[in-house]
C-alpha cells in the first residue's frame, strides 16, 4: 500500500448520449446544462458555513491495477478567500487525523506517534487535488481554473442521489490530467475523481452531509500528547 498525505483528496465514469442531436445543438445543449450546474454550485458555496460529512476514497493503481480504500469523516468550515478549514479523520484500513487551519496542516499517525506539520500549500498533491477544493471554488474561479467545462451527463450514484456529472481540465501545468465532479441537485461535489498523468486516480465520496451544522472552530485544532514527535514538513 502506498504512503500518502490524505490532504491531496481528490473525484464512476457515464457519458450522455448528446450524439442524437447535431453538434451544434449538442452544444448548445451542454453550455446550458453547465451553466446551469455552475449556478448551482456558486449558490450552495455561497450559503454553505459547515460540513460534516462521511468519506470515502478508492486509490487506484494502473499498473497494478490495485484499489485501496479509505474510509473516515470530514468536518469542514470555509475560511477567507480561497482558505478552508478541515478536519479529517481516517478510520479505516489505519486510524490518521488531518487538520488544516490557517493555512496551516497538522497530520497526526498514531501509530508511529508522530506529526507533520507545515503550510498546506506544500502538502503532496497541492490544492488542486484536493477533492474539497471544489466546495470554495467560485464560479470565476472554476472558469479561470480550467479550460471550458465539459458536460457528461445526469448520473445516479450510489445510495440514489441524482448528479449531474462535469469533465474539468485543467489550465496550464498542473500536476493532474483532469478531475471529474458529480453535483447534486443542491450545488453540492458529493464525488471527485482527480486523474494523474500517469493514469493513476482518486475518487472521494462525501455522504451523510450535514450542512450549517454549527461545527465549533476548535473542531479544527489538535491537540496532541507532550510525547509526540513534530516533523516539520
Amino acid at each position: 500500500m502506498k504512503k500518502f498525505i490524505p490532504l491531496g483528496l481528490a473525484v464512476a465514469i457515464i457519458f450522455a448520449a448528446l450524439a442524437i442531436s447535431s453538434p451544434r445543438e449538442a452544444n448548445a445543449q451542454g453550455a446550458g446544462f453547465i451553466s446551469s450546474v455552475i449556478n448551482r454550485m456558486e449558490r450552495n458555496r455561497q450559503s454553505l458555513k459547515s460540513l460534516r460529512a462521511k468519506v470515502d476514497m478508492v486509490k487506484y493503481n494502473v499498473q497494478t491495477q490495485d484499489e485501496d480504500k479509505y474510509v473516515g469523516y470530514v468536518l469542514y468550515m470555509p475560511a477567507a478567500g480561497r482558505n478552508a478549514n478541515v478536519r479529517l479523520e481516517w478510520q479505516s484500513p489505519m486510524k490518521e487525523t488531518l487538520t488544516v487551519k490557517d493555512g496551516q496542516y497538522t497530520l497526526f499517525r498514531p501509530r508511529l506517534n508522530m506529526a507533520y506539520v507545515g503550510h498546506a500549500a506544500q502538502v503532496k498533491g497541492g490544492k488542486a487535488n484536493n477533492a474539497l477544493t471544489f466546495l470554495n471554488m467560485s464560479r470565476a474561479q472554476l472558469q479561470t481554473s480550467f479550460e471550458p467545462l465539459q458536460y457528461m451527463g445526469e448520473e445516479t450514484l450510489w445510495g440514489g442521489v441524482g448528479t449531474s456529472h462535469l469533465k474539468l481540465v485543467p489550465k496550464g501545468g498542473a500536476s493532474y490530467k483532469y478531475a471529474e465532479v458529480w453535483v447534486d441537485g443542491s450545488g453540492m461535489p458529493v464525488q471527485t475523481k482527480v486523474v494523474e498523468r500517469s493514469g493513476d486516480s482518486t475518487t472521494v465520496r462525501l455522504t451523510n452531509m450535514e450542512k450549517n451544522a454549527g461545527i465549533s472552530p476548535d473542531a479544527f485544532s489538535l491537540k496532541l500528547d507532550s510525547g509526540v514527535k513534530i516533523v516539520k514538513g
